[in-house]
């Protein structure tokens, strides 16, 4: 996730100390915190799909150990790191405009965003392609994407692969969603916004998931990444109402407070509702026979989406409001990981696929060596250069925070 700053009102009581990134008050701890969670469930997810039955016949690294347990708790994670994300990315950009207009926060945006999608997504392709084709031919026990692989390269007049964004496909719609917020602040969105803003929180958790769920009905269940270079429909929808929903409430602390009630709810709730959305997966499950979500998955989805995504923004600020250096780290490193991990997991998970371990060994291997690499990487390339301004944290230049 790229880093995001920005200075909540009460971070002003906290006394600066030259020099002491802890105690900066232009960071948003809780958001810091949260970035950073997020960031390590991101990981744990892509690594998880390998020993996921449900992603057997989709997932290159797909290995032949696995377990039904890891799909009841990543497809959780899946209805809402992303929207999390979206809320946050939401909430900074209209924090910028509100302190320094539109045309500042396109020029950040464009270093921050653009830019290293442009210079990193050729890279990512290439190293995931590389590492797939290696694998293709040397993997002992290959995955079904990998059988196929190994036929498609020995294919003497081979189609080219389809055009990809892979995982920096949130990058290209952060931009997509920038420029469609300044479209709407020109044709007079702030009356929607006040208007949206007036409802109560209740309201809202019921109102969201039902419009979101004609978009998750639109693909199949559980929703892909958009990760085509054209953009999808249900996802400018879907992920573009949780970027709207963190710009609405940026600088609006009293939503938060008026849905403090329901929020000890909204996960156990959750929970339930996810519980009958694995349920019904496995009567429909993803495939040729289901090329789309029924209606029933659909609004399951949306509903677990809206409320887990409002329990971790709210949440944090109740729970993630301390300042710890390790989440600083993460959280300053969090862009740079979320830009190299996937690569570094694939080749990874390629040289685990013929050891004979039980899964849950092989994901902590996968996790445990996925960081190692991307910390590493950052340290060596990134937090002491001049990368750092384009995908590192603590960002020493006024021009560069959020």
């Amino acid at each position: 996730m790229p880093p995001a700053h920005g200075a909540p009102d009460d971070a002003r009581r906290v006394p600066h100390r030259p020099g002491d990134a802890m105690h900066d008050p232009s960071r948003m701890h809780h958001m810091d915190n949260l970035r950073a969670l997020a960031m390590l469930a991101g990981v744990l997810f892509h690594a998880a799909l390998a020993y996921s039955p449900l992603m057997q016949p989709f997932f290159p690294t797909a290995d032949r150990s696995n377990a039904a347990a890891v799909d009841a708790v990543i497809w959780f994670l899946h209805l809402f790191r992303m929207p999390v994300f979206f809320v946050v990315a939401g909430y900074f950009a209209a924090r910028m405009v509100q302190r320094r207009g539109f045309g500042a926060m396109f020029r950040d945006r464009m270093l921050r965003i653009l830019l290293p999608f442009v210079l990193f997504m050729p890279l990512v392709l290439w190293a995931l392609s590389a590492s797939t084709l290696h694998a293709a031919s040397t993997v002992a026990h290959p995955s079904p994407v990998l059988q196929w692989v190994a036929q498609f390269a020995a294919m003497d007049d081979a189609p080219p692969s389809p055009p990809s964004t892979a995982h920096l496909w949130f990058l290209y719609y952060l931009m997509l969603f920038y420029v469609l917020a300044w479209v709407v602040d020109t044709l007079g969105g702030a009356r929607i916004g006040a208007f949206l803003r007036g409802l109560h929180p209740a309201g809202l958790l019921v109102a969201l998931p039902l419009l979101l769920a004609p978009a998750l009905a639109m693909v199949s269940a559980p929703h892909p990444a958009p990760e085509s270079p054209l953009p999808q429909w249900w996802a400018l929808q879907f992920f573009g109402a949780f970027f709207a929903l963190g710009w609405l409430l940026q600088g609006h602390d009293a939503w938060f407070a008026r849905l403090r009630p329901v929020l000890p709810w909204l996960v156990p709730a959750s929970l339930a509702l996810h519980a009958l959305f694995l349920h019904q997966l496995s009567l429909h499950p993803p495939g040729p026979a289901n090329p789309a979500a029924t209606w029933s998955l659909a609004l399951l989805q949306a509903f677990t989406s809206v409320w887990m995504t409002l329990a971790c923004v709210a949440g944090a600020r109740l729970l993630l409001a301390w300042r710890t250096p390790l989440l600083r780290y993460l959280a300053d490193a969090s862009y740079w990981i979320y830009l190299a991990h996937l690569p570094v997991l694939f080749v990874v998970q390629y040289r685990l696929m013929d050891l004979d371990w039980h899964w849950g060994w092989k994901l902590s291997a996968s996790i445990a060596a996925t960081l190692a690499a991307c910390l590493a990487s950052y340290e060596l390339l990134v937090r002491r250069t001049p990368l750092r301004r384009l995908v590192g944290g603590a960002a020493t230049s006024p021009s560069v925070r959020g």
